[in-house]
């Protein structure tokens, strides 16, 4: 729908589909956004765990014929909705992953924001230290990350993954943006890296295991994490030990979000609204969890 047509209907209807949502600061931010452009939004949390195939294509054919300007899609369905879409946009279709749906002329058309948002978040850590950079996992947030690294020139860019398949995978297909090596093990990614990035969803409440072992951390690295529930994950307090620099999930978030609104809608969002609706819910959640 086109920004006139937001206009006049002042109704904007998004969400997100995945597993576990509930956590989610997208409902805040998206609706706070909307809010501040004179919108009235309504961010619908879609949570189904275990969706196969067929369960993924009810949910989208929901959200095209139910007046939906798009969704976001986070774990486990950033790939699995990939083959379901009728058009992706030239980044997500090189790596065939997909975490905002938009609806247009009744089609699904795949992005991929994670890309965009990332690379705006890290870009300063990169700007102040080497080119040699650490990506654990290589899922659908991992895929995006990697991508966002080539974007911004990063020469030594090692990728590790429990399944080494899914490594090799990412690996060809980032050999046409600057390329990856594929290690056997975190200790091999974190030998001589600057920075360590980790695109798993380990350390995301209710886990609280880290992805790597804190003895491999050190001064001289900068840490990020994509989880953000919560802000400072297990291996970002470990990092905070050590000394090192780390950048929580909470600029990934707001990027991504403001990308992925102004995909729905045309219109670009105010990222500082959006990081303080972000900032209220990990308040909020925080003194919930301390009441408990």
């Amino acid at each position: 729908m086109s920004k006139r047509g937001y206009a006049a209907s002042k109704k904007l209807l998004t969400g997100l589909i995945g597993a576990p949502i509930a956590h989610s600061a997208s409902p805040a931010m998206h609706e706070r956004a909307a809010e501040a452009l004179g919108l009235r939004g309504h961010y619908q949390l879609i949570e189904v765990a275990g969706a196969d195939a067929a369960g993924l294509r009810m949910m989208l054919e929901g959200v095209r014929r139910l007046g939906f300007a798009g969704v976001n899609v986070t774990y486990p369905y950033k790939e699995a909705v990939v083959p379901l879409l009728d058009e992706l946009a030239p980044a997500a279709a090189t790596m065939a992953a997909v975490n905002t749906v938009v609806v247009r002329d009744g089609r699904l058309i795949g992005h991929n924001t994670d890309t965009t948002g990332f690379a705006r978040a890290v870009a300063p850590l990169l700007a102040s230290s080497g080119n040699a950079v650490a990506v654990i996992g290589t899922g659908g947030v991992g895929k995006a990350i990697a991508f966002a690294l080539a974007s911004l020139k990063v020469t030594d860019l090692r990728i590790f993954d429990s399944e080494p398949a899914r490594a090799e995978k990412l690996a060809a297909l980032l050999a046409m943006h600057g390329g990856a090596r594929v290690v056997t093990s975190v200790e091999d990614a974190l030998r001589g890296a600057t920075g360590l990035v980790n695109g798993t969803p380990v350390g995301m409440l209710p886990n609280r295991d880290i992805p790597v072992p804190a003895s491999l951390l050190r001064e001289n690295l900068w840490v990020a994490d994509a989880v953000y529930s919560p802000l400072i994950t297990p291996l970002l307090a470990a990092a905070q030990a050590k000394g090192a620099r780390i950048m929580t999930g909470r600029e990934l978030a707001i990027y991504q979000a403001a990308d992925a609104f102004e995909l729905f809608t045309g219109l670009a969002p105010s990222t500082e609204i959006m990081g303080q609706a972000f900032d209220e819910v990990m308040a909020a959640r925080s003194s919930a969890y301390h009441a408990a």
